[in-house]
């Protein structure tokens, strides 16, 4: 019997209370507590004399208790207990607060071990509420857990033990025996033993290995197999190339990169065994749009609709707009679909695309409703993917039969991620910009010359350009950190009192922000201070500055995005980053910002030095959540790759028997998101 079918609350001492604790954790069964790994350790092994603790510090010592512990009852029905201990060095005072059972842990002549912080009181150095263990009991490296109010480290621990001991004695490994010979890899039931009780620092480095190494297979393998999923599914094959015709009405020339996509997407309709399912990939700028208007016009000329989704009803009216120019001498049919149409007017909208009148429907999330029938749907785009969970593109992909799936991001993802995060999609960068787009100077400075900025800032206003200034927070709070809120209005009385400002945030209302940007995008607006929430926006090509305060809040993904707002049209752009952080780690990463605009090389930067936080924080759609697994450790990402690849190369599907035990784990890992493993 699996232990994941064992409840918590088979585990002595866990009774219904610490049941619904646990389950806040989400640990609901045997199987999930050996899976939950510690955050980190304490090395009970280094051990300070007292006589050498200073002020303020944690430090693990080894002491003998020296009287009998006094228990004093404070008010309000409160107990405080104390306790003096000595080592050959010197003494030390232990207070524990409301923990009755205290006296009865803690005998006279006994030595243990505590660990606790050491502070400095006028009756000589005190640790309060220690972490403590007998000399016997103690681990050289304990454990330290994530906890929820009600639960401390001390049950959970012991829960993980007895936990650990209900495993078999030959616990059969998933991972092959090959695959753990070839990757030097250390066998399940060392690396669950060591993982939460390690012998020593070298068997949990060695744990862990493993341990992220399987994490990271199982995810591959998961993501693969949702791949060949989709290649088993019939395409809607289209039967003429219509490339030529749509390329020679442009008014302007297009990349190289835009011309290589639109092969890619082309060949996939026409030839590929199953639909096209494909990421295009290209900096803010890079001519996205374009290559989606050939597809569609690739859709609509051989007798299909095409459906384009954008997060937001300013962006989907902009796509709308551009669509209406591409095709403005051509008999194709555009309709516009979004939440803010009136419901008469989505009525008719809705008529035209199950009429097939509709050839191409650019809209938000309108278009998922139950009530858009699609006449024909051949093929479905979603812009800004990161946007919109996988289960999203699958209801956009369910409007039709089968249609062809073409999924756009500005998002730059580094190379060694995009296999795991994109696992289901063929991926087509574009890595060039189109003529015309001028390189945007980026400037790092402090504070200190944040009125010289602004100065630069108005010049540019004169001139007729417009700016943008964002902030880490929407309101003032704890932090010093400036606000949107606050800068906007100190800007209003101030540098900018006689110019429009504009603030936009997303606490405001989806109707709200769309003002706002318009009224910025017709120019009423000259100055938008905003949060992050302007990171996807609209076109707007007489924006010529970005000012950013606290840039160091920022990943330099976002960075990079929000960069890319201005610099659109003809006018010589800047990015201004302002920040007083003196730290090493945060002037390379800003520095870095100034020294180079390519999208890939400053992803790759901030996953080094920031880790995957930017890439998997509030983006992670339709991914699983992961325990262990660094995806900044790219070398461990690399050979799990390669390990997957191996796998199905023996085994298309993981149905081999051998393999019996991956394919659970790629259930259980998957369980939780929209990629469920049958």
């Amino acid at each position: 019997m699996s232990l994941f079918a064992v409840p918590i609350s088979k585990l002595s001492g866990i009774g219904k209370k610490r049941e619904e604790l646990f389950s806040k954790l989400n640990i609901h069964s045997v199987g999930d507590l050996i899976r939950f790994y510690p955050r980190t350790y304490e090395n009970w092994s280094d051990v300070t004399l007292i006589s050498e603790v200073t002020h303020g510090e944690k430090y693990v010592i080894k002491a003998t208790v020296s009287e009998a512990v006094r228990t004093i009852r404070l008010s309000g029905g409160r107990i405080m207990c104390r306790v003096a201990v000595f080592d050959e060095s010197g003494y030390m005072n232990l207070v524990f607060f409301n923990n009755r059972y205290i006296p009865s842990m803690l005998h006279y002549g006994e030595t243990y071990l505590f660990y606790g912080r050491v502070m400095k009181e006028a009756i000589g150095y005190q640790m309060t509420s220690p972490e403590f263990s007998s000399i016997k009991d103690a681990d050289s490296i304990s454990p330290v857990y994530n906890l929820t109010a009600g639960l401390n480290n001390r049950v959970v621990t012991k829960a993980v033990r007895e936990a650990l001991s209900m495993l078999p004695e030959e616990i059969r490994d998933p991972i092959p025996y090959q695959i753990l010979n070839q990757y030097h890899l250390c066998t399940l039931s060392y690396a669950l033993e060591n993982i939460h009780f390690p012998s020593d620092l070298r068997a949990l480095e060695k744990a862990r290995e493993r341990l992220v190494f399987e994490e990271l297979l199982v995810l591959n393998l998961g993501m693969r197999l949702l791949k060949s999923r989709v290649s088993e599914q019939t395409p809607l094959r289209m039967e003429k190339d219509y490339t030529a015709e749509f390329i020679s009405s442009l008014p302007f020339e297009l990349t190289r990169a835009q011309h290589n996509a639109i092969v890619d997407c082309v060949n996939d309709m026409m030839h590929k065994t199953s639909p096209m399912n494909r990421l295009i990939q290209g900096d803010v700028g890079s001519g996205k749009t374009a290559v989606c208007a050939a597809v569609c016009y690739q859709c609509v000329r051989n007798g299909y609709q095409a459906a384009f989704m954008a997060p937001t009803e300013i962006l989907a009216s902009q796509h709308y707009e551009t669509f209406l120019h591409f095709f403005e001498d051509t008999d194709i049919k555009i309709e516009l679909l979004t939440g803010s149409l009136s419901a008469a007017e989505k009525k008719r909208a809705r008529e035209r695309i199950e009429s097939g009148d509709a050839d191409i429907v650019i809209g938000t999330h309108a278009i998922l409703s139950e009530s858009t029938v699609f006449h024909r749907l051949g093929c479905a785009i979603t812009d800004e993917q990161h946007r919109f969970g996988v289960d999203q593109r699958a209801k956009l992909a369910s409007k039709g039969e089968q249609p062809h799936i073409l999924v756009l991001s500005a998002t730059p993802i580094p190379r060694t991620l995009g296999l795991i995060i994109y696992g289901d999609l063929d991926i087509t960068v574009i890595d060039e910009l189109p003529p015309g787009r001028t390189e945007i100077q980026t400037l790092l400075i402090s504070s200190e010359k944040r009125d010289r900025a602004l100065s630069f800032i108005r010049s540019q206003l004169s001139e007729g350009r417009q700016c943008y200034i964002v902030c880490p927070l929407v309101d003032e709070g704890e932090s010093d950190l400036n606000s949107a809120t606050d800068y906007a209005a100190e800007l209003m009385l101030t540098h900018f009192r006689d110019i429009p400002v504009g603030i936009l945030h997303g606490k405001m209302k989806s109707k709200d922000k769309d003002d706002v940007m318009r009224r910025f995008s017709s120019g009423e607006i000259m100055v938008l201070v905003s949060t992050t929430v302007v990171e996807v926006g609209v076109d707007v090509k007489n924006a010529t500055v970005m000012m950013i305060e606290n840039a160091e809040r920022f990943g330099l993904s976002t960075l990079h995005q929000l960069r890319g707002r201005v610099g659109r049209g003809e006018h010589k752009s800047y990015c201004i980053l302002v920040s007083d952080n003196e730290s090493e780690n945060t002037k390379l990463r800003l520095s870095t910002m100034c020294r180079t605009s390519n999208g890939f090389e400053i992803a790759d930067m901030d996953l080094k030095l920031r880790g995957p936080g930017d890439f998997f924080g509030s983006r992670q759609h339709g991914l699983p959540k992961l325990s262990i697994a660094d995806f900044s450790d790219t070398d461990t990402v690399s050979r799990s790759s390669d390990a997957a690849k191996e796998l199905l190369e023996f085994s298309s599907d993981l149905s081999d028997p051998s393999l019996k035990g991956l394919r659970a784990e790629i259930r259980q890992l998957f369980e939780n998101t929209e990629n469920t493993m049958n």
